[in-house]
């Protein structure tokens, strides 16, 4: 318990630039960590950047989550306990169910932050959105036409996970009211 709890709040308590450049200079670099790698065919920037964004990701997740299986009131699943479910059963209709509606805007907006947070994988050469806009400024140095089809490509990306999000919110609070 206390190495997760200190790994999570040492991968929160640090930039993702300075996660993504320690992690792939440092650690994924590592002689016997990248020969393992390639062996499976997981070696490469793009890889290495999938598993930074993953663990930095998770770190929070990991608070998110935590913060809405803590909100439940010890009551409910007392009440739960009272009326004879198991522990399986007090999770599973008592607890995840309202700790899922608490953490749903908080999901949603880290995941929102993860398409845009991949962005910075372009200081480790990864070819994605950015590296393309920031290559074809360089090129043309005509940069109003550079980033405003990214910032348009980023929000086309983040709108689809933004209302899936509501769609969710609105669902659960129908099935609660009625």
């Amino acid at each position: 318990r206390w190495f997760t709890q200190g790994f999570v709040e040492i991968v929160r308590g640090m930039p993702l630039l300075s996660l993504v450049l320690i992690g792939f200079y440092v650690v994924l670099n590592n002689q016997t960590i990248s020969v393992a790698l390639e062996s499976v065919n997981l070696g490469g920037k793009l890889f290495a950047g999938i598993l930074l964004l993953s663990v930095f990701t998770g770190a929070y997740l990991t608070e998110i989550l935590r913060g809405g299986l803590e909100s439940i009131p010890q009551a409910q699943l007392d009440s739960a306990r009272a009326v004879g479910f198991d522990r399986r059963q007090v999770l599973r209709y008592v607890v995840f169910p309202q700790a899922l509606r608490r953490v749903l805007p908080a999901l949603a907006g880290q995941f929102v932050s993860l398409v845009k947070d991949s962005s910075l994988l372009m200081v480790i050469g990864v070819n994605e959105f950015t590296y393309q806009a920031r290559a074809f400024y360089a090129a043309t140095y005509l940069g109003v036409e550079a980033f405003l089809p990214l910032a348009a490509g980023y929000l086309l990306l983040t709108l689809p996970i933004a209302a899936f999000a509501h769609w969710l919110e609105r669902r659960f609070k129908a099935a609660t009211a009625g």
